[in-house]
């Protein structure tokens, strides 16, 4: 019952880092999922699957698994990179492809 603890990142719908400050532990899946010859729907036997829970900072989410004896694995967020861009460097001459519409 291994759990891990992490920062979930951006998703690719999202403009704002909302629902990206909180760190997370949910614990890694002990059994496959397995689908239903009847429905066709995914189901598994392992019910800490649905357990998510959100911390503010990861101190708190590694003092909560080390309280309750849980064995954990800590993900460090990696930083997006910061990409400085003007819209005025769409029309500048010095550009690698011309503009076009």
């Amino acid at each position: 019952m291994l759990a891990r603890i992490y920062r979930p990142a951006k998703t690719a719908m999202q403009s704002g880092r909302a629902k990206t400050r909180d760190w997370i532990l949910e614990f890694e899946p002990a059994t496959a999922r397995t689908n239903d010859p009847l429905t066709g729907w995914t189901s598994s036997t392992d019910m800490n699957g649905q357990v998510r829970l959100t911390f503010d900072t990861a101190e708190e989410a590694v003092a909560y698994a080390e309280r309750h004896g849980i064995p954990f694995r800590l993900h460090e967020p990696q930083a997006a990179p910061v990409i400085l861009k003007a819209y005025a460097d769409n029309f500048a001459p010095g550009r690698k492809q011309p503009w076009t519409h």
